[in-house]
């Protein structure tokens, strides 16, 4: 495959990492409970592994390579086990860096990817986040109310996609 060997090691790196940390970020754009939580990861997991069957070969290939680091998402799935979740230990810190991640992946992906590459790219990082955000109601009481995507949520997505320019 062609797509790695254009990449220095840390290029690589940041691609590669970045789809897990938008999860992360966007998990934590509204503090929820467990339960919600787990949800929004089961979809982001999900949205990683789904990325498997892109038309772009940097999106196929970075999916792979993400599940393999992972283990087998969708088996994990499909077996009822519960996706591990990660926190940020400084919430604020941590969207903020993932923000400037996602920046440094647009002017990579300017500079080295083809542009179909680089638009399949971040239009997976946001349908991610959407996926993510839209996972679980925030505030509700025994599945009423609540919000589907909370305002914290919506700006995180809305932020992420200016960065990447989509």
């Amino acid at each position: 495959m062609e797509t790695v060997p254009k990449y220095t090691d840390e290029e690589w790196g940041l691609l590669v990492g970045l789809p897990q940390s938008v999860l992360i970020a966007a998990s934590q754009a509204e503090q929820d409970g467990s339960r919600r939580t787990r949800d929004e990861w089961t979809a982001g997991m999900t949205a990683i592994a789904d990325g498997r069957d892109s038309a772009s070969d940097l999106v196929r290939t970075i999916a792979t390579d993400v599940v393999a680091r992972q283990g087998d998402i969708e088996e994990g799935l499909v077996s009822g086990q519960e996706p591990p979740i990660i926190e940020f230990p400084d919430r604020e810190a941590g969207i903020a860096d993932v923000i400037d991640r996602a920046r440094a992946a647009h002017e990579l992906l300017a500079a080295k990817a083809t542009d179909a590459d680089a638009e399949s790219y971040r239009f997976w990082l946001i349908t991610l986040a959407d996926q993510v955000v839209s996972a679980a109601k925030s505030g509700s009481v025994l599945g009423f109310g609540g919000e589907l995507v909370t305002p914290a949520e919506r700006a995180f997505r809305d932020e992420l996609a200016a960065v990447l320019e989509v």
